[in-house]
């Protein structure tokens, strides 16, 4: 645990390093809040610090303290790549295996020999990091950047940039502070965060208040697509990519889509499956309510993982097929849907 060897982090922080920060592919609030609050708080030690996404991210993350300073590795290969296997220390955050970097950035990451750190809450972690603070009961990675920054006896140094950022992942993780890994702790760390300048209104207006027209039309076409199965308790949906190009599909457009059907009365298994003719695969996003664990499921079926009620994973087939596959397991879990608790 981190906690044992924070003594060992104040020595190695104590003088200037070239450090990167890295967080998983297709990044979300919860990825670059706590990346780039762990940024602005490593350059107040005067380090050479860069984030390092995998790819590119939604538009609306994008007003974020420091956005503009982040490196895509898909895009500025070479200077990441120098980056990288420049760096005294890495940290990789919001993901715990290097494949969630993606192929390419997974095998840079693993050769480098920087000291690696892992800040994470997702569940069985690997085992490649010198310093792991992995708790899969924490609400996200930026509440644990925030105990992080907290561990060192640094809160004071907490200004308005870090606060905004970390606020932002707290915020996306915990569904606007509604999912169950919300506790007494979570809502203490939020107000701290406000006290030191995050403008929570603002910052959940840039979040959730930038609908396009195109967003709201594809949203509307995924609920024309919802299907039901009442005896399992699920419900799933599908995107394929002709209607994706038919709206203009951008990053992050059908963030937060599948929680519409978790959201049916009498459902605890919610599905979306979207169809990335570039990946060549079917995107899976996976929510449950209560003890049905998604995590579970998806890395038995579906190549992924994550959290007990969310969770993604991928498809090599096509959608027909995928579906099949779907429904076709659907009866393996039939007296987990039947008895899994209701409620968050």
């Amino acid at each position: 645990m981190i906690k044992t060897q924070i003594s060992k982090i104040k020595t190695l922080l104590s003088t200037p390093k070239h450090i990167v920060i890295v967080p998983h592919r297709n990044p979300d609030g919860d990825a670059m809040g706590s990346t780039l609050g762990l940024y602005h708080y490593l350059n107040l030690y005067n380090h050479q610090t860069t984030v390092i996404a995998p790819n590119d991210y939604p538009d609306f993350l994008k007003w974020l303290p420091g956005d503009n300073s982040v490196l895509k590795f898909e895009t500025q290969h070479e200077e990441s790549i120098s980056l990288i296997e420049k760096a005294d220390l890495i940290f990789t955050l919001d993901f715990n295996a290097y494949h969630r970097a993606g192929h390419d950035m997974a095998g840079v990451l693993e050769q480098s020999k920087a000291i690696k750190f892992m800040i994470d809450h997702h569940q069985q972690p690997d085992d490649y990091a010198k310093y792991m603070y992995s708790d899969v009961s924490m609400s996200s990675t930026c509440e644990m950047v925030y105990n992080f920054i907290e561990m060192l006896g640094d809160e004071t140094k907490i200004n308005a940039a870090i606060a905004t950022c970390l606020y932002v992942g707290i915020m996306t993780d915990t569904g606007s502070f509604r999912f169950p890994a919300t506790t007494k702790r979570t809502h203490e760390v939020i107000g701290c965060l406000i006290e030191k300048g995050a403008e929570n209104s603002q910052i959940h207006n840039n979040i959730y208040d930038t609908n396009s027209y195109n967003r709201l039309q594809l949203l509307g076409r995924a609920l024309q697509n919802l299907k039901v199965i009442p005896e399992l308790r699920t419900a799933y949906i599908t995107l394929s990519q002709a209607e994706l190009d038919e709206f203009n599909f951008k990053k992050g457009d059908t963030e937060g889509f599948v929680n519409y059907a978790l959201s049916l009365k009498g459902i605890i298994f919610a599905a979306m499956f979207t169809e990335s003719k570039q990946d060549q695969i079917i995107k899976i996003s996976l929510r449950s309510k209560g003890d049905f664990s998604v995590n579970e499921l998806s890395r038995a079926h579906f190549h992924g993982g994550g959290h007990t009620n969310a969770a993604g994973g991928r498809s090599d087939d096509n959608m027909e097929t995928t579906i099949n596959k779907f429904i076709s397991i659907l009866p393996q879990y039939k007296n987990q849907l039947s008895i899994a608790q209701n409620g968050h």
